[in-house]
């Protein structure tokens, strides 16, 4: 084959090759700098890190607002965390009245040797950030001892009063960092239409330097990070586990399916965001980001929550959750399905509350499923039946929780609607025996109302035939009702949740949910920031990177808030872009070198 003229003239070739327009260096729009400096003000952590630093021997070097910006620039525009990223942002793509807001004078771009020292000063201010909020300093270039290691790893988790408030101020400064952006969106309106469904989740945040050697008695760079391991996955990740709360919602709002497609009325945002070693506070940590969010008058709904949740303790997750106002949606293991205890003499199906006679295939019509068959319900037809035939029999709900937790549940054959038809009930209660009626049966609602349309609850046919004493029955078959408290229930309290579960009105609540937190995983981790890429953060140490995190979590926030006012259409006005406040100091003016940025500027999420 002849090769075409142009292959061989190599001149021609370069002439042919795109280039761009100019060799300048791509310039950042002034107001970008104005609205993400106004960002970290209003969230109030520069206050609490320049409490912290004030005081501290040494000089005070590059202020720590400048590179907290430059990481959100450098997140914006080049999806990564990189102090390096962040020098390059910093030096060559300000213009100059942004670079005097944020202290970089001309003379740390004269020469190389300039812009290395300039580099420098970011390093060590960051460093300084690091130093002053981690619980316990060590020299994080090198991998420690195995014995110095669990000292320096003993610090996140003892009771150590300096220690404790300095990790109560770290996490402070990432639950400022991500609930701005939930501030944000809450002024301009865009939760109106949020029912405050949540869904919880742990994703894995892998490490960037190796995990420990036992063999050579060396420990990790990363002390404190661990194996995770996702479900059904048999290969841990070596990193730490982030525990993220995501604004959900459901199908219908009466829990039914619905025709078409199903078009979500609010941004899912992330609402929480904790850090910590994996398999460790799994539960804590998540009510900890939901008692974070009453402060904001947000709504409390649902709460949709994997199998690691419903493994933790219930005074660690269910009861806290229950009593924020949460209404909890869980998912069980393979050996946790079907009766799962008793109380009052109440059987505990699937975490739901059952009369004590219910037919025993209904009781165990899952028990023994495989996650397979759970998630393939919809092609079973006998599971379909065996779930919607159980319904009935579920004790209902008389009293909702009152201050201190508790609620009332009554027989499913009591009540002026009774859903079964108990000869025992009409036994112990002497329910006289209904008259005869004429039904229309052109009517449903009239026809399903009659006792003959209801289940009956099948008594053993010795106790037809010589009824037990009221003292041996049963305590929800000797009072309609019975009061659960929180603890009553001791270890089973962790199954009970407020959906039946498999049925509809359970489905169109936990799986929409479950979809939304997965994919905000899956946006978090996509090909723009990527959470999941330690390349993209290679600050060491635990301190380093639950900054990092938490910033890459506020600008994913941006993103989002950005992609909804497009795909809404919905345009945004001078009104709508405030900042809700927050509690503390009046945010400090900048540099007085250049003009300022606004005292109250747009925030708004254009590129």
């Amino acid at each position: 084959m002849t090769k075409p003229r142009a292959w061989r003239n190599p001149e021609k070739i370069k002439r042919c090759r795109p280039r761009p327009v100019t060799d300048a260096p791509f310039e950042i729009p002034d107001s970008k700098v104005g609205q993400l400096d106004a960002l970290l003000h209003e969230s109030g952590v520069l206050e609490l890190i320049d409490t912290e630093l004030e005081g501290r021997p040494g000089p005070k070097g590059l202020p720590v607002r400048t590179v907290l910006v430059g990481l959100l620039l450098a997140l914006h525009y080049h999806r990564s965390a990189s102090l390096a990223d962040v020098c390059r942002v910093l030096l060559d793509e300000l213009r100059a009245p942004a670079r005097s807001w944020l202290g970089v004078s001309d003379g740390c771009r004269a020469d190389g040797h300039a812009r290395i020292a300039f580099s420098r000063r970011v390093y060590r201010s960051f460093d300084r950030l690091t130093t002053a909020l981690d619980p316990l300093r060590c020299d994080r270039r090198r991998r420690l001892l195995a014995e110095e290691a669990r000292v320096v790893a003993a610090a996140w988790e003892d009771a150590d009063p300096e220690r404790t408030r300095r990790r109560e101020l770290l996490q402070e400064v990432s639950d400022r960092l991500v609930l701005i952006t939930v501030r944000l969106a809450h002024r301009r309106g865009l939760f109106k239409g949020w029912r405050g469904d949540i869904a919880a989740d742990t994703t894995p945040i892998p490490a960037w330097h190796q995990p420990p050697q036992e063999r050579r008695g060396l420990a990790s760079v990363e002390l404190t990070a661990g194996w995770h391991y996702c479900g059904g996955s048999e290969e841990g990740i070596f990193g730490h586990s982030a525990s993220l709360l995501v604004a959900s919602s459901r199908r219908h709002p009466t829990g039914h399916a619905q025709a078409g497609e199903r078009v979500s009325r609010h941004p899912q945002l992330a609402l929480g965001l904790v850090l910590d070693t994996p398999g460790k506070r799994i539960g804590p940590n998540a009510v900890h980001s939901l008692a974070r969010l009453a402060p904001l008058g947000l709504p409390t709904g649902l709460l949709a929550a994997d199998r690691a949740y419903t493994d933790q303790l219930a005074e660690h997750f269910a009861q806290p959750a229950r009593t924020l106002g949460y209404q909890l949606v869980l998912d069980y293991k393979q050996q946790h399905r079907g009766v799962q205890g008793t109380h009052q003499g109440a059987l505990l199906v699937d975490g739901s509350f059952a009369c004590p006679a219910m037919p025993d295939t209904l009781a165990r019509a899952t028990a023994g499923l495989d996650d397979r068959a759970v998630r393939g319900i919809a092609d079973s037809g006998e599971l379909r039946e065996l779930i919607t035939a159980r319904e009935p029999y579920f004790l209902k709900l008389k009293q909702s929780a009152d201050e201190r937790g508790a609620i009332r549940l009554q027989c499913p054959a009591s009540g002026p609607s009774p859903a079964v038809s108990c000869p025992r009930f009409n036994q112990v209660h002497r329910v006289p025996a209904p008259r005869p009626a004429v039904v229309d049966l052109t009517n449903k609602r009239a026809t399903a109302a009659h006792s003959a349309a209801k289940p009956t609850v099948p008594i053993p046919q010795g106790e037809r035939l010589r009824p037990l004493p009221k003292s041996e029955l049963p305590r929800i078959c000797q009072k309609p009702t019975i009061t659960i408290r929180p603890g009553d229930l001791g270890k089973l309290d962790k199954f009970r949740q407020d959906r039946h579960y498999l049925h509809p009105t359970w489905q169109d609540a936990y799986r929409p949910e479950r979809a939304n937190i997965e994919g905000l995983n899956g946006r978090a981790k996509s090909h723009g920031i990527d959470i999941s890429d330690p390349a993209k953060r290679l600050a060491h140490g635990r301190t380093a990177q639950i900054i990092l995190l938490a910033l890459m979590i506020c600008s994913i926030n941006l993103h989002i808030l950005f992609s909804w006012h497009q795909t809404t259409g919905a345009r945004a006005t001078a009104t709508t872009h405030e900042v809700a406040p927050t509690a503390g100091p009046v945010a400090r003016p900048p540099d007085a070198a250049g003009l300022p940025p606004p005292k109250s500027p747009e925030i708004c999420t254009t590129t």
